[in-house]
């Protein structure tokens, strides 16, 4: 069973910004500005950089973790898997945990993140209450909801690194329980499983019993899963997901499991959700040889990057005859009276599967007032979402070329009301995405903060893939 681990050195962040700093002096003028990070949970390949690139390995730590006021003060490039050690301990978690470990806070941000708690606290993004951002202009602002930066508060999340990049962010916390209790709820029919999802939101219980988070897997139209989870301090003989057992198959031998706070905030970890199978990781005999330590979604992805670098498995489908495969990796958020068309259109003109399944509500506000919108991800306040992920590839048809399915995807969820995460491929034209992606916003916002435009513009890196 996974353990937390509580050694935390302390961070020197004044000299981790110098140093990022002095960085960013030396990327030459003319030179677009990059960070230098080997690692990514970006799916997304990119043009080699010319220049050298940001120094952010000094930022990488929990500065502060303040139990009274439920808030933590963090640098940007720390992952959730080292702030949920520093959490957790103190009986908090962040408000939303994205469900790999390797997903920095600024990347959650800055790029956007989801999971099963986001029914009731929206996206990781709405839980910051100020963080500092080192500008195109080479300096350091604080951003908060109000005052001179508020402009850039609001921009920054979606804009992949297009406005800037976090080197420190406070965020809230809420209280959690040592174990969780789930509930998995078989559906037959996806409007009940709709129908379901509409009254957690809007109640945040089932059958009487609180429901802390809710995510699900969808098998087949007819069947899927809701599972429905609960804060406990009961937990006898907690499930283990880490080892041999594999955690979404779970959902379909059993009705009720429990899991340590820790494990189930790492449970779609271990096996990618789903997509160790590509691994052979899945397999018995292999599960037992591949030592633990790796089963680990970075693990996953650095043998993914070498695959795009290298192309071993599509060079051995060549030889074998067996047609090329187009990458079919994406979130998408669908309103949750449109989901049932979607996963029905998908489901056959797709037809890739197990597919997750996330609800998302827009964060409502404790006071007075409605939930606010953020103009590079317009989702709807009020609202109710389905995050839909799939992620794997499709045999392309003969006459078919690299990106059909994708571009099939985007003209879908854009008829349905609903948007699509840009850390994978996207193939929009332009002015359709700065339709979507809030471009006049971005616009005016990287004029003030980027004036002579040092970064990477948003379309180029999530469209041109810059």
């Amino acid at each position: 069973m996974c353990a937390v681990r509580v050694d935390h050195v302390p961070v020197d962040h004044d000299s981790a910004v110098e140093l990022l700093r002095r960085s960013y002096a030396a990327v030459p003028p003319g030179e677009k500005v990059r960070l230098a990070k080997r690692t990514s949970n970006l799916f997304r390949p990119r043009a080699a950089p010319q220049a050298p690139g940001l120094d952010v390995s000094g930022l990488t730590g929990v500065l502060r973790v303040d139990p009274g006021a439920r808030t933590a003060d963090v640098q940007g490039m720390c992952t959730y898997e080292d702030l949920v050690d520093a959490t957790l301990p103190h009986g908090l978690m962040p408000l939303v945990v994205p469900q790999l470990r390797t997903i920095t806070l600024g990347g959650a941000v800055t790029g956007l993140g989801i999971e099963s708690t986001s029914f009731r606290n929206g996206l990781p993004h709405e839980s910051v209450t100020e963080l500092d951002v080192l500008t195109g202009a080479g300096e350091i602002v604080t951003a908060r909801p109000d005052g001179d930066h508020a402009d850039l508060y609001a921009a920054f999340p979606n804009s992949l690194g297009s406005l800037g990049y976090a080197t420190r962010l406070r965020i809230e916390l809420q209280p959690v329980r040592r174990y969780v209790a789930l509930r998995n709820i078989r559906f037959t029919r996806l409007e009940e499983l709709v129908d379901a999802i509409a009254e957690v939101t809007a109640v945040r219980a089932w059958a009487g019993v609180p429901v802390d988070g809710m995510d699900g897997v969808m098998f087949s139209p007819g069947e899927a899963y809701l599972v429905l989870a609960t804060f406990t301090d009961e937990g006898e003989r907690p499930s283990d997901y880490t080892g041999q057992d594999i955690y979404y198959r779970s959902l379909r031998r059993r009705t009720r499991d429990t899991l340590t706070t820790y494990d189930y905030l790492w449970r779609w970890d271990t096996d990618w959700f789903w997509c160790s199978a590509a691994f052979g990781v899945q397999h018995p005999v292999v599960r037992r040889l591949w030592p633990a330590r790796w089963r680990r979604s970075d693990v996953y992805h650095r043998l993914v990057r070498l695959e795009h670098r290298y192309g071993v498995a599509a060079r051995v489908d060549r030889l074998r005859g067996q047609p090329a495969r187009e990458r079919v990796v994406q979130d998408v958020e669908i309103p949750l009276e449109r989901t049932a068309d979607f996963l029905r259109w998908f489901a056959g003109d797709v037809g890739m599967a197990p597919v997750w399944l996330c609800p998302l509500r827009l964060r409502e506000p404790a006071g007075p007032g409605s939930a606010r919108s953020w103009p590079l991800y317009p989702l709807r306040p009020g609202q109710d979402y389905v995050n839909i992920g799939f992620w794997g590839t499709v045999p392309m048809t003969e006459g078919a070329a690299d990106g059909d399915v994708n571009r099939s995807i985007e003209r879908t969820v854009s008829e349905l009301g609903g948007h699509k995460s840009l850390y994978s491929d996207a193939y929009y034209d332009r002015d359709s995405f700065d339709r979507l992606y809030g471009g006049s916003t971005w616009r005016a916002v990287r004029d003030r903060y980027d004036p002579e435009h040092r970064f990477t513009g948003l379309y180029e890196k999530a469209v041109a893939r810059a």
